[in-house]
């Protein structure tokens, strides 16, 4: 008998494996696929080739060298691409208040709430994998919040209807704040006096210290703009085995090589930090003295190289240079308008009009209203940084700066200079 003779039981074996190797479900050892850190993300082409107006472009360079020059602030970095290349990128002044190096794509930046939607990727990974669901209760992982208590008009405090879920979190819908936002309001300073502030605390330990202080809403029935994300690093935490350092570094920047996106940075490299003109006491976290808080919602710093690899990732539907992060119908999902009319008339800081918000990410509802495209999915930090994927015109930029005052109008200006620009 030959020794090719078929064996009907190891026959179907190999079947079935090899038909859970093609939907992704077979259990054997993953390989371990990792984008080159020393290969740049920065392709450039041609702005013509790639339907920018050369001219119209340069409005914003000459707009951000007078900034500088003028001393409005230290420096910056714009980047703006079209599919997957890079049509301008450019630098502008130095890194810091009496510092001599000129800003470069190797500048880190405190990015503080670009932070939120690398977490909220970490979390759809677990989510892909079974350990997390977007419609599970928070309480699931951190049972503290199976008993929360909702702020009344009168300063009393009743118990929530509702149970808070893992997507509340990454939509801002949890009924958690920030008190920043408003500071003087009463249920702000109660906040601030149960230790919103303080950052000696793990991701855990501060998620179930939040536990303990009042919702300004009922989970689901509004969006105030908060700490929702800081939670959903203790969900990730739990649900993943791991802490949330390691979980982002092992599903995200890991893979992508984002080797100069972490929460807190060597000391080695604070030749590399970009500091603000006006330091506000209390904003600008010193990046290379770490504390034992790991903030999903705002603790991160990078570089416009290195966060360029996470924004193509996205415009890529979840992968970049041939390493799937997230699959394409996770990504969609993520983008899928997780507020109503009332839910944004409800709250405080939501993005504007014409937009939504998906877990982790603003939405373009409107193109009337809103200068990208429909469909378009972004986010930006407290210090000005920015960035967003249009899909629908194949557009994206980052936009690195240290000015929290001016923020917005950064916000407003790069849309201008962008779509301005493009002209096919």
């Amino acid at each position: 008998m030959s020794s090719f003779t078929c064996n009907p039981f190891k026959t179907r074996t190999a079947q079935i494996l090899l038909a859970l190797a093609v939907l992704g479900l077979a259990q054997g050892p993953a390989v371990a696929r990792t984008v080159d850190p020393k290969a740049s993300s920065i392709v450039r082409a041609d702005p013509v080739a790639l339907g920018f107006d050369p001219a119209r472009l340069d409005v914003a360079s000459q707009a951000l060298a007078v900034d500088v020059a003028s001393g409005k602030i230290a420096g910056a970095y714009l980047l703006v691409g079209r599919r997957g290349k890079v049509a301008f990128e450019q630098g502008f002044g130095v890194q810091g208040p009496g510092q001599t190096t000129p800003v470069s794509n190797e500048t880190i930046f405190r990015v503080f709430s670009m932070t939120k939607p690398i977490v909220s990727v970490t979390a759809m990974t677990l989510v892909e994998q079974g350990k997390l669901s977007v419609d599970d209760p928070v309480s699931k992982y951190l049972p503290e919040y199976a008993t929360l208590m909702v702020w009344q008009a009168d300063g009393t405090r009743v118990p929530a209807k509702t149970p808070m879920l893992v997507r509340h979190l990454m939509s801002h819908t949890s009924g958690l704040i920030y008190g920043f936002i408003q500071p003087n309001a009463p249920i702000s300073k109660v906040w601030a006096a149960g230790g919103e502030n303080r950052n000696d605390l793990t991701a855990r330990e501060y998620a179930r210290l939040l536990a303990g202080l009042p919702l300004k809403s009922e989970p689901g029935a509004a969006f105030n703009y908060s700490h929702s994300t800081d939670v959903l690093g203790a969900v990730v935490e739990v649900a993943g085995g791991k802490p949330l350092d390691v979980l982002v570094r092992e599903r995200v920047t890991g893979p992508l090589g984002m080797t100069d996106t972490l929460f807190w940075q060597p000391e080695t490299r604070r030749a590399r930090f970009a500091e603000p003109k006006n330091n506000q006491p209390g904003v600008y976290f010193d990046y290379a003295r770490p504390t034992p808080y790991l903030s999903g919602g705002g603790g991160m710093s990078s570089t416009t190289e290195d966060y360029l690899r996470f924004v193509l990732m996205l415009a890529g539907n979840g992968e970049y240079k041939g390493v799937r992060i997230l699959k394409p119908a996770t990504l969609l999902r993520m983008r899928q308008d997780e507020t109503t009319p009332e839910i944004r008339r409800a709250g405080l800081f939501f993005p504007g009009p014409g937009m939504g918000f998906g877990l982790g990410f603003s939405l373009v509802q409107d193109e009337k209203v809103q200068r990208p495209g429909a469909g378009t999915f972004s986010w930006w930090g407290i210090a000005g940084t920015e960035f967003w994927v249009d899909p629908k015109n194949e557009v994206f930029m980052v936009f690195m700066v240290q000015a929290r005052e001016f923020a917005q109008e950064y916000q407003r200006k790069n849309r201008a200079w962008i779509y301005d620009a493009l002209v096919k």
